[in-house]
């Protein structure tokens, strides 16, 4: 049994007890979340939604909210001595998906 959901524009395909990086939502620590499910499967059994399925749902704990490695952006025109560097780091959540039905 496997789900595909929606969150953050992106798309995730899920199982009981995975855990998975999504983008930052609004929740604490220990909070329980829902997904938006597009796609469900179970016993071979596909139900597909447009765009999403009502009834079935995905809910998820949240473990940790985080930021990522720290990635650099350089700018550089020529010529001009004009240079930028600048770091950011993604926020994300971590979160263990506890139900799936």
């Amino acid at each position: 049994m496997f789900a595909i959901i929606q969150t953050g524009g992106k798309q995730f395909r899920v199982q009981n007890g995975d855990v998975i990086y999504v983008e930052k939502l609004n929740a604490a620590e220990g909070d329980m979340v829902d997904f938006e499910v597009l796609m469900y499967e179970k016993d071979g059994e596909v139900q597909f939604g447009a765009p999403v399925l009502e009834g079935v749902k995905v809910q998820g704990k949240v473990l940790q909210q985080g930021k990522s490695k720290k990635i650099l952006v350089f700018k550089y025109k020529a010529k001009k001595n004009v240079r930028r560097r600048k770091g950011h780091r993604q926020p994300f959540t971590k979160v263990e998906i506890t139900s799936i039905g």
